[in-house]
C-alpha cells in the first residue's frame, strides 16, 4: 500500500474519537446522498462504488457493491486518511479494482472528521482514477461545505426566533406586574390577579386559595382547606412554603404557587392545565407572578418595594433591548461596563471575556485603565471562582473573607463585590466584576439583578459572535483567504468619502493558465494561496487585500501614496518570484486617488490601476508600472 498526497488536504485532527465525530455525522450522511444524487447520472461514475468512513473506520454511508476483501483494504486507506490527513491509495486488488480514500475536514475548525473512499473499476487506468477521485472528493467536500453553511443559518433562524418569543413573554409579564401594581384595593386587586393568569395561562383552570376569609368577588377565591386529602397539594405548598408540581397519569399537571408576602403567606394560586400545555420553562414566571400579587396585598410598605421590582424589570427589559440591538461584542462589554455602574451604583467594573484557546480570561472593558487588557489564568481569583461553579456571587467585605486572591480588590481597595458568569452557548464564556470602597454596600436584589442582566449580555454576546461568524463567510473568499471583491468596493468607497488620499495595487499572477495547464488547478490553487500569503505579508492590517477575479488579486492602502505603493508592490513581486513553488511571477498595476483629481470614483481607481498592469504584462511581464 502506497500514500498519495492531495495538495490542500486539510490537517488531521489531533484528538480522533466516537464523540467528537457524531455530532457532524446527521450533516455528513445528508451531504453524502446529495452528492450521490448529483454524480449519479455522470458516465464517468458508472461501475463505482462509494463508502463514506467516521474516523473510527465505522461506516457511516455506502452506495454500491463491494467485495468483503476490498472493503476491508478500503477501510484501512481511511483510516491512514484520517491520520495523515492526506488521501491514501491501494495497490489494485487480483482483479485489477482501484481505491482510494480521502479525508474530510469539517467546514467550521478543519480538523478531519470522516474519510471518502473509492472503489473503481479496473477498465480505468490509474490516472483516470485519480483524476475522477480527486474530483469526486472536492466535490462532497464542497457539498459538505454548503450543508454546514445552511446549518448555521437555521441555527440563527432559530435563535433569532426563540429570542423575539422571549421578549414577548417578557413584555406581557412586564405588563402584567405593572397593571397588577395599579390596584390598591382588595378586592380589585384579586380580580386583577386572576385576569391576568387567564390571559398568561389561556385554558387552565384557575383557583386563588386565601388563608383569611375575603369578599368573594370570584367564585374561583375559595378559602384554604387543610383536611386530609383535599386539595393537599395547596396545603403543601402554603406550609412548606414552596410551589409544587404534579403530573397527572394522562399527563395533565397541577401547580401551586404560595401567595406570598415579605411578612406572610396569604395563599396559595392553584393551576390545572391539560397535558401538552405546561412548559417547566413557565414555572419561574408563574413563581414571580404570584410573589408580586402578594407584594400588592401587602399595603403601603410593601407597595412601594413591589415598583422597586417593577423598576428592575423594566432596566432589565430595556437593557435587553439595548443589548441585543448592538452587533459588536466589543460594544457590548463597554455598554455594559458603562450601564453596571450607574445601575448599582458602583465604583468600579470589570467585564472578563474567556480566551477558550488560551485557556485564560481577558479583561475587555473596564474603568480601571491599568486592567485593560491584563489576562489571568482560568482559576485566578473570582473569575476562577465563578467558573468553577458556574454561579454568582457577592461578597460582603473582602477585608473578612480575603482568601481568594483578587488584583481589582487589591489595586482599588474594593471591599464588596457582586460577580455573575456571562454564559454563551450553555459554557461559561466570561465575568462580570462589580465592585465599591464600602463594605456590605450591595443588596441581595443586586447580586439577583446582577444574575439576571448577565443572562442578557450572554444572550448579545452569542448573537453578535453568530452574525461577526455570517459576516466573515459572506466577506471572505474561501481559497485564498482574502477579502472578497464587493467588501473591497464597499471600503474603497467609504475611504474615498473620509481620506484624503489612497492607493490601488493590482497583481496578476504571470503565465497561470500555463501553470494549470502543466500542473493542474490543484496545484494552481496552491499557487494562488501562497501569492496570497505573500501579499498578507507584506501590508499592514489596516490595508484591504482581496481577490479581484480568478488569478487576479488586489491591495488597497489607506493614505497611502504611489511612490510608496510601488515600494510595496515590487516587494510583493520580489518576494513571489523568491517564495512560491513551483515558481510564478506577478506583475502589478499601480494607481492612486486624491482630493485634487477631477473625478474620484473606484471605477476610476481600478481602471488607471487595470491599464498599469495591462502595460506590465506588454512590456514583459513580472514588473510593477503605475498608472
Amino acid at each position: 500500500m502506497r500514500d498519495h498526497e492531495v495538495d490542500g488536504s486539510p490537517s488531521p485532527a489531533r484528538n480522533a474519537g466516537e464523540e467528537r465525530n457524531r455530532p457532524i455525522r446527521p450533516l455528513l450522511a445528508d451531504s453524502f446522498g446529495k452528492w450521490l444524487e448529483e454524480i449519479r447520472d455522470g458516465r464517468a461514475w458508472s461501475g463505482c462504488a462509494f463508502l463514506l468512513f467516521g474516523i473510527d473506520g465505522e461506516t457511516l454511508a455506502r452506495s454500491g457493491d463491494v467485495p468483503e476483501e476490498a472493503e476491508a483494504a478500503l477501510q484501512h486507506c481511511a483510516l491512514r486518511a484520517v491520520r495523515s490527513g492526506a488521501a491514501v491509495e491501494a495497490d489494485r486488488t487480483p482483479d485489477g479494482t482501484f481505491l482510494a480514500a480521502y479525508p474530510v475536514a469539517e467546514p467550521d475548525n478543519r480538523s478531519i472528521c470522516a474519510a471518502l473512499g473509492f472503489v473503481m473499476p479496473s477498465d480505468l487506468g490509474t490516472d483516470a482514477c485519480r483524476l475522477l477521485t480527486e474530483s469526486g472528493a472536492l466535490h462532497f467536500r464542497g457539498k459538505l461545505a454548503s450543508a454546514a453553511e445552511h446549518r448555521l443559518l437555521h441555527r440563527i433562524m432559530l435563535f433569532q426566533r426563540e429570542a423575539d418569543k422571549i421578549w414577548k413573554r417578557k413584555d406581557l409579564l412586564y405588563d402584567s406586574v405593572r397593571r397588577l401594581h395599579d390596584q390598591i384595593d382588595v378586592p380589585s386587586l384579586l380580580k386583577e390577579i386572576i385576569r391576568i393568569i387567564e390571559t398568561l395561562f389561556p385554558g387552565a383552570e384557575l383557583e386563588l386559595h386565601l388563608s383569611q376569609d375575603h369578599a368573594a368577588v370570584d367564585r374561583r377565591i375559595k378559602p384554604l382547606v387543610f383536611k386530609q386529602g383535599v386539595d393537599e397539594i395547596c396545603a403543601r405548598s402554603f406550609l412548606e412554603s414552596r410551589p409544587i408540581t404534579e403530573y397527572g397519569e394522562d399527563g395533565s399537571v397541577e401547580v401551586a404557587v404560595p401567595f406570598s408576602g415579605k411578612q406572610a403567606v396569604y395563599g396559595v394560586l392553584d393551576l390545572k392545565l391539560k397535558a401538552g400545555e405546561w412548559n417547566e420553562a413557565e414555572l419561574p414566571h408563574f413563581v414571580m407572578l404570584a410573589q408580586e400579587a402578594g407584594s400588592a396585598f401587602e399595603h403601603a410598605k410593601l407597595y412601594e418595594q413591589s415598583n422597586q421590582l417593577i423598576a428592575e424589570l423594566q432596566l432589565i427589559n430595556d437593557m435587553a433591548k439595548r443589548l441585543n440591538r448592538s452587533l459588536r461584542p466589543q460594544e457590548i462589554f463597554e455598554f455594559v461596563t458603562t450601564e453596571f455602574l450607574n445601575v448599582f451604583k458602583a465604583e468600579f467594573c470589570c467585564v472578563l471575556q474567556f480566551d477558550r484557546d488560551e485557556r485564560r480570561f481577558v479583561v475587555v472593558s473596564s474603568n480601571i485603565p491599568e486592567l485593560v487588557n491584563e489576562r489571568f489564568p482560568s482559576d485566578y481569583g473570582f473569575c476562577g471562582v465563578v467558573m468553577r461553579t458556574r454561579e454568582p456571587l457577592i461578597i460582603s467585605d473582602y477585608r473578612e473573607t480575603g482568601n481568594v486572591p483578587s488584583k481589582l480588590m487589591e489595586i482599588t481597595g474594593a471591599r464588596s463585590l457582586i460577580a455573575s458568569p456571562i454564559f454563551v452557548d450553555g459554557e461559561v464564556g466570561g465575568v462580570i466584576l462589580v465592585a465599591h470602597r464600602s463594605p456590605n454596600f450591595f443588596s441581595y436584589d443586586n447580586y439577583k439583578l446582577l444574575q439576571v442582566i448577565s443572562s442578557h449580555v450572554g444572550l448579545a454576546v452569542a448573537n453578535a459572535t453568530l452574525h461577526a461568524a455570517v459576516r466573515r463567510m459572506v466577506i471572505t473568499d474561501h481559497l485564498t483567504g482574502l477579502h472578497a471583491r464587493h467588501y473591497l468596493n464597499e471600503q474603497i468607497q467609504l475611504r474615498q468619502r473620509q481620506d484624503p488620499a489612497g492607493s490601488l495595487i493590482l497583481v496578476d499572477i504571470d503565465y497561470f493558465k500555463r501553470v494549470n495547464d502543466t500542473y493542474g488547478h490543484q496545484i494552481g490553487d496552491r499557487i494562488l494561496i501562497q501569492v496570497s500569503h505573500v501579499i498578507k505579508s507584506c501590508i499592514r492590517e489596516t490595508d484591504i487585500a482581496a481577490r479581484w477575479g480568478g488569478e487576479e488579486l488586489a491591495v488597497y492602502l489607506p493614505l497611502v501614496r504611489i511612490d510608496q505603493a510601488l515600494r510595496v508592490a515590487e516587494r510583493i513581486r520580489q518576494r513571489v518570484e523568491a517564495e512560491t513553488d513551483p515558481d510564478v511571477t506577478v506583475s502589478c498595476g499601480v494607481s492612486e486617488w486624491t482630493r485634487d483629481d477631477e473625478k474620484i470614483s473606484p471605477e476610476t481607481l481600478f481602471y488607471r490601476a487595470d491599464m498599469a498592469l495591462y502595460a506590465a504584462k506588454n512590456h514583459g511581464r513580472n514588473r510593477v508600472i503605475a498608472g
